[in-house]
C-alpha cells in the first residue's frame, strides 16, 4: 500500500478494517433520563479543566438509550455532564461516560475525545417508573429513578438545552507514553427533532468504585429530572484550546500533523 493510500484511508484503526465507519452519525429515538443534582463545589472545581469555568455546583447524571445509531448500532450509556462557561458562554463538559458497546467507545474516544469506558448501563420503564442503572463489572455504581411522564416539560427550554455547545478533553498518547494530543474540543447536536420531553419526581443513588468514581461528585440534593425522546445528529468536533501549543519540541524538527497536507512539514523558523 502506497503512503498516499495510507494517508487517504487512515481515519481509524485497524487501517484495513476500521472499528467504525465514517460519520456523520444520526441517532433515531435517542432516549435520555437526565437527573440534575447539587454537589460539592470544591470537588466539582477540581475536575473541570481550564479554560472552562464552573457555572454552578451542579452535575447532570445522564442515562441514554440509543436503539438506532448510524454506524454504532444499538447501545446504552451513562455518565456525568457538568454545566460550565467558556469565554462567558454557557455549555456542558462531559466528565465521565460508561458504555456497553465497542464501536461507540472507540469512535467516541478517537474522534472527539469522549471519556468513555466499558461498563453495563441500562435504561428502561418498569411499570410506573423510568429506571436507569450503571454496573461496573458486578458492582452497581448508580441507580436513577423518575416517575414516568408525570408532567410535560417546557419544549423550548429543552430545545435550548440541546443546542448548547458541548466540551471534551481529548487526550492521545505518543508512542513513548508522553502526551501527543491534549486538546479541549467542542461539538454540537445538530438537526434535532424533539419528539417528547417530560419532568417528574426523581432520585439518584451513587456508590463508590475505584474505576468508576461517579460518587466522587456526591449527591447533596436532587434538583430536577427530565425524560427526553429525540432524533439528532452528532456533529463533528473542533479544537477550541490546545494545551500543548508552544510547549513541546518535536524530534528532528518535526511537528505532529494537523491534516494530510502538512504531514511531516518542518516547523516554521
Amino acid at each position: 500500500m502506497k503512503a498516499s493510500d495510507v494517508r487517504k484511508n487512515a481515519y481509524s484503526m485497524p487501517l484495513t478494517n476500521p472499528a467504525f465507519p465514517k460519520g456523520p452519525y444520526r441517532f433515531v429515538n435517542r432516549e435520555y433520563l437526565i437527573i440534575t443534582y447539587r454537589t460539592d463545589p470544591e470537588k466539582l472545581r477540581a475536575v473541570i479543566p481550564e479554560p472552562l469555568e464552573m457555572a454552578e455546583p451542579v452535575v447532570k447524571f445522564e442515562f441514554i438509550r440509543m436503539p438506532d445509531s448510524t454506524g454504532f448500532g444499538d447501545y446504552t450509556e451513562a455518565g456525568q455532564v457538568i454545566p460550565v462557561r467558556f469565554e462567558g458562554k454557557a455549555g456542558n463538559y462531559t466528565h465521565a461516560m460508561y458504555l456497553n458497546d465497542g464501536p461507540p467507545i472507540f469512535g467516541g474516544r478517537e474522534i472527539w475525545g469522549f471519556p468513555k469506558k466499558y461498563a453495563h448501563p441500562t435504561l428502561a420503564v418498569h411499570r410506573d417508573t423510568l429506571v436507569g442503572t450503571l454496573d461496573y463489572g458486578p458492582v452497581r455504581v448508580a441507580t436513577g429513578t423518575m416517575g414516568f411522564k408525570h408532567v410535560e416539560a417546557d419544549r423550548g427550554a429543552i430545545e435550548d438545552s440541546l443546542a448548547l455547545p458541548n466540551y471534551l478533553l481529548k487526550i492521545i498518547p505518543h508512542v513513548d507514553g508522553s502526551t501527543r494530543i491534549c486538546e479541549l474540543v467542542s461539538f454540537d447536536l445538530q438537526d434535532v427533532v424533539l419528539k417528547g420531553a417530560w419532568n417528574g419526581p426523581a432520585a439518584l443513588d451513587l456508590h463508590a468504585h475505584a474505576l468508576a468514581p461517579v460518587a466522587d461528585l456526591p449527591v447533596l440534593e436532587v434538583l430536577s429530572a427530565t425524560h427526553i425522546l429525540a432524533d439528532l445528529t452528532l456533529g463533528m468536533g473542533q479544537v477550541v484550546h490546545d494545551y500543548l501549543d508552544g510547549l513541546l519540541v518535536w524530534p528532528e524538527g518535526l511537528r505532529p500533523a494537523r491534516n494530510t497536507e502538512d504531514m511531516g512539514a518542518p516547523i516554521d523558523p
